[in-house]
């Protein structure tokens, strides 16, 4: 069994129909459920019985002791973040709480767990620590790409927690012995991405009417990743990598933030084509967010060498699928919208913390 923290969540609730699309092995979720879990995008597992739910924050230290001693995982896999920067730069307390304590009480409770075995199973244990490559900093035009030794240097109140949480796995498996594993990816985007992000922001905003904005001008780069690469990634990284070490994930995609809009408008201009004008010309630049980082790009090659995985969609493919994937999930969309899929659990279960646990 593995348990998965964040798993309602985008990359999390990815994993999960990745997961049991090829496996038997069944999943536990812990989701506090915050605005960005969404129990709806792993409803068919839910009623299925394959995966279950428990709603509880992970710095609630009984729940998640009480999840180890029931169900004895065999890895942990630590998706759970706040992880919105400019949600971070307004309200960086939760970031911290979240981000750092919490990892902290689910490698405690990790350890303890993993101390309570023997043998094999004792030597399977992974706790699997998902991140992301915002703790490296930013990148000038002309810098390499991240590896995974470039110095950490990070400049937002939510890579800085995501940075402390990573350095407490680190700490935790050399001090201890905890057998971890870390990713750090770039930019994820593909189905069930909630629509403050950029990509679903601006599809979303381009089939209203409404105006697309851009930060600055526009020219920032990120390297960008489809969701279900990254999950492969994340699968075949916890089947084969070496125990401590860090595997930088990334989808040899780097594009300018106003490219990927470009190419989104081109997209629907092709896929739904508005009555009037083009999606291109709702484009507005406004006021840059404080300490926006300009550039970030992911050397794999490690990834590539010690596990063989690569990704399999190109930018233009992966956007298309995600497009389409917006385009024909109207139900998704409209709970999220009007905020009825935060009702969700209730109507399906009733009051409680669980769902199928």
């Amino acid at each position: 069994m593995l348990l998965l923290t964040g798993g309602a969540g985008f990359i999390g609730g990815n994993f999960v129909h990745h997961w049991l699309a090829s496996h038997d092995e069944p999943i536990v979720v812990l989701d506090k459920l915050t605005y960005a879990g969404n129990a709806q995008t792993i409803a068919e597992h839910l009623q299925s019985g394959r995966a279950s739910l428990v709603q509880a924050d992970i710095c609630d230290r009984d729940t998640v002791r009480g999840l180890f001693q029931k169900h004895r995982p065999r890895a942990v896999l630590h998706f759970a973040a706040e992880s919105h920067v400019d949600r971070s730069i307004h309200g960086p307390g939760e970031f911290v709480q979240t981000n750092v304590v919490g990892t902290f009480t689910l490698l405690e409770e990790a350890r303890a767990h993993w101390g309570s075995l023997a043998g094999a199973e004792r030597d399977a244990f992974r706790f699997l620590h998902v991140s992301t490559d915002e703790v490296y900093g930013s990148l000038e035009a002309g810098d390499p790409a991240f590896a995974e030794t470039t110095p950490y240097q990070p400049n937002s109140p939510y890579s800085a927690s995501k940075a402390g949480s990573d350095h407490l796995v680190r700490a935790w498996h050399h001090t201890y012995g905890l057998p971890v594993l870390t990713t750090n990816c770039s930019n994820n985007y593909g189905p069930y991405q909630f629509p403050e992000k950029l990509i679903p922001l601006m599809i979303l905003n381009a089939l209203d009417g409404k105006p697309l904005p851009v930060y600055g001008d526009g020219a920032n780069v990120r390297d960008w990743l489809y969701v279900r690469d990254h999950c492969e990634a994340i699968a075949q990284v916890l089947a084969k990598g070496r125990v401590g070490e860090t595997y930088n994930v990334g989808g040899k995609n780097e594009v300018k933030n106003i490219d990927v809009v470009q190419t989104l408008c081109s997209t629907l201009d092709r896929l739904r084509p508005r009555a009037a004008g083009r999606y291109a010309d709702l484009i507005t630049f406004v006021k840059d967010r404080p300490g926006h980082d300009r550039r970030y790009a992911i050397d794999p090659r490690k990834i590539e060498a010690e596990i063989g995985w690569q990704p399999a969609e190109t930018f233009d493919t992966g956007l298309a699928k995600t497009v389409q994937w917006y385009l024909e999930n109207d139900a998704w969309i409209a709970g999220v919208r009007d905020g009825s899929y935060r009702q969700w659990i209730d109507r399906q279960y009733g009051s409680g913390k669980a769902a199928g646990a």
